[in-house]
């Protein structure tokens, strides 16, 4: 009787224990993680200009994310702020990168936890790159964490750029660089890996080192935090993207190929994804460019250890978002060296007014979207010209023809409002000189007819398929037909001046063009490219061919100093006229519509794709004719063929 009452005691103790655990795990509530994101920031440190649904308004601006983090913060302490990169590159912050390191410090300000880098922030070239780092590491600032999973210093270290791969090796180990970092929040162990895209690495022509495939280095990376690292999460930041055709899809590849990502933070591509990405159990969020939204996610961890999306949101940084004072008043502070430090040796003040401008153009978002002519681009090639013609270049001939691609147009005009300094430098705020000051240098090259003629063609062909490589262009008009075969869609090429002037092109006659460095550079490159179907070669005023590798020998230089593109945009700019009502000069009205320099018109009858066919053209029409003749022979001999053998069947039975 005993041992029956010990037996029931011991039973029920069981089930006590087992009903106590029950309720405890019950009780236990799953592991949250709240994540706030940006990227593609482009040193967009205070408020700008953005028009939406038909209202202009000032957003963005590192002080509003601050209130903005601060006021999530209150409700969530234990918050994981994340960014994509290309934190550098779009305004003249920017221009004291290597001095002040004004991003990096005001993003450590912000509290981000990982960031990684994009491939603006090689523009600098590697010594700028080092400089900032250890700007930053100087400053005695608090830093972000910077992640890179997929550099490969063995194959840099062996390359022809192994000098400057050198120089950045070293700066990455002081800063302290790491492929991945683990972040505790709330309890949640998350690892952030992070890693620079296949295209990021094609838009960083400066770029000296060696990177491995994204996606095998992702996943060695995984690997390794799975045996190393007791991780309850894995968060990519990432510089690759995602596009409309998800075969190219970076972001979306690295997704399915990598399925233990629980979320990739994607930049380079600018997108807004109003609603996440989801290939299986990884999620795919972005917030767009400038810092004008930040992206807000909740993840809950799953019974099977995975990840769910419990809330998404992308929110504008408008004036319900005061700017943080402590902020506002660093970024001041990060910003009171331009004047002396970059603009003096231009001569420009960042407040200067330049010009009203009564017009309306193009919003930056919209640029290059649609294959036609546009008065912004007009206007910044018509800066090129206007400089280079009315200064002592060293080249008596005139500058013919400008290009500027929509690509490297960073920023419009807006409005009804007065444009100063700052809002030329945005424009066209890309890049840096072998002379190490912030800005692409204008190059001088020349080219033939024929060739300028090839360079509409690109354009008519390829900017449909890539919007970064619509040209706007000074001195030249012509005509497409999107009705015609590719690489023949341009009808009429002609010169044209500003009074609308035009003359024919003359195929052999060499004609100077001003591009900035990086459009001379890509424009070089095209032959190669394309595999010589197009040819389109920059040489010297006596027609000797310029290497691309030699480009830079042939930048515009103007009392010693190399000739910047955005300086072009501001010294057009101040050279308008005032008007009898205005207070201050006026953008012309010249600029407030199009000018017949590409005429866009669909004509599908027989004499409009017809109509004078190019080299390749005739190629194609030839292959075609060629082919058609060899399958009438080929019908015509098995007509001959049948009826030599219906002859031989009838001679056989008679």
């Amino acid at each position: 009787m005993k041992i029956v009452k010990r037996v029931w005691k011991l039973l029920l103790l069981c089930l006590m224990g087992a009903v106590i655990s029950g309720n405890a795990a019950f009780a236990r509530e799953p592991k949250e993680v709240k994540v706030v994101f940006t990227h593609d920031l482009h040193s967009h440190l205070e408020p700008f200009y953005l028009e939406e649904d038909g209202k202009e308004q000032q957003v963005g601006g590192f002080a509003r994310i601050m209130t903005y983090l601060s006021s999530q913060r209150q409700e969530n302490e234990n918050l994981l702020y994340l960014d994509g990169g290309d934190f550098s590159m779009g305004t003249l912050y920017q221009t004291v990168f290597t001095s002040q390191a004004a991003e990096l410090r005001m993003l450590g300000m912000l509290g981000a936890d990982a960031v990684t880098l994009g491939n603006h922030e090689f523009d600098y070239r590697s010594q700028g790159l080092a400089d900032m780092l250890q700007a930053a590491k100087d400053s005695g600032d608090k830093v972000p964490p910077l992640v890179v999973c997929n550099i490969d210093w063995e194959a840099t270290l062996k390359s022809e750029k192994a000098e400057e791969g050198a120089i950045l090796q070293q700066a990455f180990e002081m800063y302290g660089v790491k492929p991945y970092i683990i972040v505790e929040k709330g309890g949640v162990r998350v690892a952030v890996i992070g890693v620079f895209g296949k295209d990021s690495l094609e838009c960083a022509p400066t770029c000296a080192l060696t990177f491995r495939d994204p996606v095998e280095a992702v996943k060695e990376t995984v690997e390794e935090i799975q045996k190393q690292e007791a991780a309850d999460m894995i968060v990519c930041v990432s510089h690759s993207g995602t596009w409309e055709d998800e075969k190219k899809s970076e972001d979306e590849l690295l997704a399915k190929a990598v399925p233990e990502l629980d979320l990739i933070v994607s930049g380079h591509t600018h997108s807004i994804l109003a609603e996440p990405i989801v290939h299986g159990d990884t999620v795919i969020v972005s917030t767009g460019e400038y810092g004008a939204r930040v992206g807000a996610l909740n993840m809950v961890q799953n019974q099977e250890g995975r990840w769910s999306l419990a809330d998404y949101e992308l929110t504008l940084m408008d004036e319900h978002y005061p700017e943080d004072k402590e902020a506002a008043a660093k970024i001041q502070e990060l910003g009171k060296t331009i004047d002396s430090d970059y603009l003096s040796q231009f001569g420009f003040t960042r407040e200067q007014v330049l010009a009203h401008n009564p017009w309306e153009f193009t919003k930056i978002n919209g640029l290059g979207e649609i294959l036609q002519e546009e008065p912004l681009g007009n206007l910044l090639a018509d800066s090129y010209r206007y400089v280079v013609n009315s200064s002592d270049t060293g080249d008596e001939n005139p500058a013919m023809v400008a290009v500027v691609p929509s690509g490297c147009i960073r920023d419009t005009l807006p409005e009804n409002k007065d444009i100063t300094v700052s809002d030329a430098f945005q424009i066209l705020s890309l890049g840096i000189g072998p002379d190490g000051v912030p800005g692409y240098p204008l190059v001088s090259a020349y080219f033939t007819g024929k060739e300028l003629k090839t360079m509409a063609e690109v354009d008519a062909s390829i900017s449909p398929m890539m919007s970064t490589a619509q040209l706007y262009v000074s001195g030249l008009s012509y005509k497409i037909n999107p009705s015609r075969m590719i690489l023949n869609k341009v009808t009429d090429v002609e010169f044209q001046d500003m009074d609308g002037t035009v003359q024919e092109l003359e195929d052999d006659k060499l004609y100077r063009l001003i591009a900035d460095l990086y459009s001379g550079q890509m424009l070089g490159a095209v032959t190669e490219q394309s595999y010589g179907i197009l040819s389109i070669v920059p040489k010297d005023a006596e027609g000797n061919e310029i290497p691309v590798e030699q480009l830079e020998e042939h930048i515009i230089y103007v009392n010693g100093r190399e000739l910047k593109a955005w300086e072009c945009v501001a010294r057009y700019l101040d050279s308008f006229e005032k008007s009898a009502e205005a207070e201050e000069p006026e953008i012309p009205e010249y600029y407030s519509t199009t000018h017949n320099r590409k005429v866009v018109e669909a004509d599908s009858s027989l004499r409009a794709v017809l109509k004078n066919p190019n080299r390749i053209a005739v190629v194609v029409f030839a292959i075609g004719a060629g082919l058609i003749i060899i399958l009438v022979l080929l019908i015509l001999l098995m007509v001959r063929w049948r009826k030599k053998r219906r002859a031989r069947l009838k001679e056989t039975k008679s």
